[in-house]
């Protein structure tokens, strides 16, 4: 049994958070946040995904002790279901403390972007319309790092359309080895209602969509870096839906969504795109 330190980061969903994290942070970069306001920025993403993922751990210990989720420190009993809780509402609170000096509109934004997050783990992971709260909490990250400057600004349309794909492709990727699961506790998401192989194949036509738009979007000509990684994203998409139709889906699905999430961020911080209108 793990000690209650190391239960508490592991019910806050680490591997996301630390990639929606990174993904800001790398959006802050190519913005020109000076070292500062960049941690600011980071920490605040930070804050806000950990109250997500430990309000998911919270709110579904019962249904994965029902199925016996090996994965899920409170569902295992190593960590209080009321610590979990307790300490999702604690990074709430700080989250929205910490990104306020960075602007009203920030602080907006990211709000929506945390309470897509909630209104997911509260329940409408069990409608028809699960990627809702994934397809805004995504679109608007963006928007955080761009309002949060110190002469605000909005993201191009592109950027927008393209973290919200983006955000589509993650909550399928993340549902699809967990169905037989949900299944028997009476959760039917868009995923469910699709069946893996379909709403697999879509999870990767989004990547493929979302990675277009990143490297063409921002108009010709096309700079070789931006060419790089959208061969990058469009080999991922098509080993993802090779995987999808060969064999029963696992994490790795995820996990290259969440790779390709980085490098398309990469390739607008070192391409020096501007992702503002």
């Amino acid at each position: 049994m793990a000690n209650k330190p190391v239960s508490l980061l592991l019910a806050s969903h680490p591997g996301p958070t630390l990639v929606v994290t990174v993904v800001a942070a790398g959006l802050g970069v190519g913005l020109g946040y000076p070292p500062a306001r960049l941690a600011l920025l980071a920490f605040a993403i930070l804050l806000g995904q950990l109250s997500i993922g430990w309000s998911n751990d919270w709110l579904d210990a019962a249904r994965d002790r029902s199925v016996n989720r090996a994965d899920k420190p409170a569902a295992r009993g190593d960590i209080p279901v009321t610590v979990v809780r307790a300490s999702a509402f604690v990074a709430l609170a700080a989250a929205v403390l910490v990104t306020a000096p960075l602007g009203w509109a920030a602080l907006a934004a990211h709000a929506l972007a945390i309470a897509g997050g909630w209104a997911y783990n509260l329940g409408l992971k069990r409608t028809a319309v699960s990627f809702v709260p994934f397809a805004v909490s995504f679109g608007i990250l963006p928007a955080i790092a761009t309002l949060g400057q110190a002469e605000p600004a909005w993201p191009a349309p592109w950027v927008l359309s393209a973290g919200a794909l983006l955000g589509v492709a993650a909550h399928i990727t993340n549902v699809l080895p967990d169905l037989a699961d949900d299944a028997r506790t009476g959760i039917r998401g868009m995923p469910h209602r699709l069946g893996a192989r379909s709403s697999g194949i879509l999870a990767f036509c989004c990547l493929a969509v979302a990675t277009g738009l990143v490297a063409l979007g921002p108009g010709f000509p096309v700079r070789p870096l931006l060419v790089a990684g959208l061969v990058i994203g469009l080999a991922a998409a098509i080993a993802g839906i090779a995987l999808v139709l060969r064999r029963s889906p696992t994490r790795l699905l995820m996990q290259l969504i969440m790779t390709c999430a980085i490098v398309d961020v990469a390739m607008l911080a070192l391409a020096g795109q501007s992702i503002t209108v």
